[in-house]
Protein backbone atom coordinates (compact mmCIF):
# COMPACT_ATOMS: atom_id res chain seq x y z
CA UNK A 1 0.00 0.00 0.00
CA UNK A 2 1.43 3.84 -0.99
CA UNK A 3 -0.84 5.58 1.60
CA UNK A 4 0.44 6.86 5.29
CA UNK A 5 -1.17 4.85 7.21
CA UNK A 6 -0.37 1.23 6.53
CA UNK A 7 3.67 2.57 5.89
CA UNK A 8 4.34 3.78 9.68
CA UNK A 9 3.77 2.78 13.41
CA UNK A 10 3.08 4.73 15.60
CA UNK A 11 4.16 4.19 19.48
CA UNK A 12 4.11 6.17 22.61
CA UNK A 13 7.19 7.48 23.81
CA UNK A 14 5.99 9.35 26.70
CA UNK A 15 2.84 8.89 28.03
CA UNK A 16 0.78 12.11 29.14
CA UNK A 17 2.52 13.47 32.41
CA UNK A 18 2.61 17.09 34.26
CA UNK A 19 6.46 17.28 34.24
CA UNK A 20 7.80 18.87 37.24
CA UNK A 21 10.34 18.22 40.61
CA UNK A 22 8.49 15.16 41.91
CA UNK A 23 7.82 13.91 38.10
CA UNK A 24 10.73 12.70 36.06
CA UNK A 25 10.56 12.97 32.47
CA UNK A 26 12.06 9.96 31.09
CA UNK A 27 10.47 8.27 28.02
CA UNK A 28 9.30 5.19 27.36
CA UNK A 29 11.92 3.01 25.14
CA UNK A 30 11.00 2.55 21.81
CA UNK A 31 11.91 -0.26 20.18
CA UNK A 32 13.31 0.37 16.21
CA UNK A 33 13.23 -3.55 15.15
CA UNK A 34 11.97 -3.68 11.56
CA UNK A 35 12.06 0.02 11.02
CA UNK A 36 14.94 2.01 9.55
CA UNK A 37 14.17 5.59 10.98
CA UNK A 38 11.80 7.49 13.55
CA UNK A 39 10.07 10.63 13.75
CA UNK A 40 9.75 11.56 17.62
CA UNK A 41 7.07 14.39 18.29
CA UNK A 42 6.73 16.09 22.18
CA UNK A 43 3.75 18.00 22.71
CA UNK A 44 4.57 20.75 25.02
CA UNK A 45 1.47 22.02 26.91
CA UNK A 46 1.64 25.54 28.61
CA UNK A 47 4.24 25.49 31.71
CA UNK A 48 2.11 26.35 35.32
CA UNK A 49 5.90 27.92 35.94
CA UNK A 50 7.46 30.76 34.99
CA UNK A 51 10.16 29.65 32.21
CA UNK A 52 13.77 31.33 31.86
CA UNK A 53 17.68 29.97 31.57
CA UNK A 54 17.25 28.50 35.48
CA UNK A 55 13.73 27.13 34.97
CA UNK A 56 13.80 25.21 31.93
CA UNK A 57 13.74 21.65 30.16
CA UNK A 58 15.55 20.07 27.75
CA UNK A 59 14.28 17.88 25.73
CA UNK A 60 16.74 15.03 24.64
CA UNK A 61 17.18 12.28 22.41
CA UNK A 62 18.91 9.24 23.41
CA UNK A 63 19.68 5.88 22.03
CA UNK A 64 21.28 2.23 22.98
CA UNK A 65 21.91 -1.10 21.52
CA UNK A 66 20.33 -3.37 24.23
CA UNK A 67 17.44 -0.81 25.84
CA UNK A 68 19.68 -0.60 29.02
CA UNK A 69 22.88 1.62 28.17
CA UNK A 70 21.81 5.09 27.25
CA UNK A 71 23.63 7.65 25.22
CA UNK A 72 22.83 10.90 23.95
CA UNK A 73 22.26 10.85 19.97
CA UNK A 74 25.08 12.54 17.44
CA UNK A 75 23.86 14.79 14.65
CA UNK A 76 24.78 12.22 12.12
CA UNK A 77 21.88 10.56 13.78
CA UNK A 78 19.50 12.53 13.15
CA UNK A 79 17.76 14.60 10.32
CA UNK A 80 14.74 17.55 10.48
CA UNK A 81 16.52 18.99 13.19
CA UNK A 82 20.20 19.74 15.24
CA UNK A 83 21.19 18.57 18.77
CA UNK A 84 24.03 19.44 20.64
CA UNK A 85 26.69 16.70 21.99
CA UNK A 86 24.43 16.27 24.99
CA UNK A 87 21.18 14.88 22.61
CA UNK A 88 19.47 18.23 23.39
CA UNK A 89 17.19 18.70 19.86
CA UNK A 90 14.77 21.63 22.25
CA UNK A 91 15.02 24.17 24.96
CA UNK A 92 11.72 25.17 26.46
CA UNK A 93 12.72 28.06 29.01
CA UNK A 94 10.71 31.15 27.86
CA UNK A 95 7.05 32.51 27.42
CA UNK A 96 5.98 31.24 23.59
CA UNK A 97 7.93 28.24 23.76
CA UNK A 98 5.90 25.89 25.69
CA UNK A 99 2.10 25.29 24.59
CA UNK A 100 4.30 23.92 21.54
CA UNK A 101 5.20 21.08 19.36
CA UNK A 102 8.61 19.84 19.08
CA UNK A 103 10.12 17.03 16.53
CA UNK A 104 12.95 15.40 15.41
CA UNK A 105 14.09 12.42 12.99
CA UNK A 106 16.16 9.44 14.37
CA UNK A 107 18.17 7.67 11.16
CA UNK A 108 21.10 6.36 13.33
CA UNK A 109 22.06 2.46 13.62
CA UNK A 110 20.28 2.00 17.30
CA UNK A 111 17.55 -0.29 18.27
CA UNK A 112 16.06 1.64 20.83
CA UNK A 113 15.14 5.55 20.99
CA UNK A 114 13.72 7.19 24.08
CA UNK A 115 12.77 11.00 25.11
CA UNK A 116 14.60 12.33 27.98
CA UNK A 117 13.00 15.65 29.69
CA UNK A 118 15.66 17.02 31.57
CA UNK A 119 14.30 19.62 33.97
CA UNK A 120 16.53 22.27 36.19
CA UNK A 121 15.07 24.42 38.32
CA UNK A 122 12.29 24.32 40.49
CA UNK A 123 9.38 23.22 38.90
CA UNK A 124 6.54 23.56 41.61
CA UNK A 125 3.62 23.21 39.47
CA UNK A 126 5.02 21.67 36.01
CA UNK A 127 4.73 21.53 32.51
CA UNK A 128 2.32 18.64 30.87
CA UNK A 129 4.07 16.58 28.28
CA UNK A 130 3.50 13.33 25.72
CA UNK A 131 5.36 12.03 22.89
CA UNK A 132 5.10 9.19 20.40
CA UNK A 133 7.61 7.97 18.26
CA UNK A 134 6.40 7.45 14.18
CA UNK A 135 8.14 4.31 12.81
CA UNK A 136 9.24 4.36 9.34
CA UNK A 137 10.71 3.08 6.24
CA UNK A 138 9.86 -0.71 7.29
CA UNK A 139 12.65 -3.14 6.27
CA UNK A 140 12.17 -6.28 4.18
CA UNK A 141 13.90 -9.50 4.00
CA UNK A 142 12.11 -11.93 1.20
CA UNK A 143 9.19 -10.19 0.66
CA UNK A 144 8.45 -10.07 4.58
CA UNK A 145 8.66 -7.50 7.21
CA UNK A 146 11.47 -8.10 9.34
Amino acid sequence: MRDLHNNIAVKQALEAIVVNNDTEGTGDTVDLRGYNAASLIVDVGESGDTLSGSVKHDLKLQHSDNASDWSAVAQADVVGGTVDANGIFATIDADGEDGAIYRIGYVGSKRYIRLFCDTTGTHTNGTPMAAVAVLSRERHTGGQAV
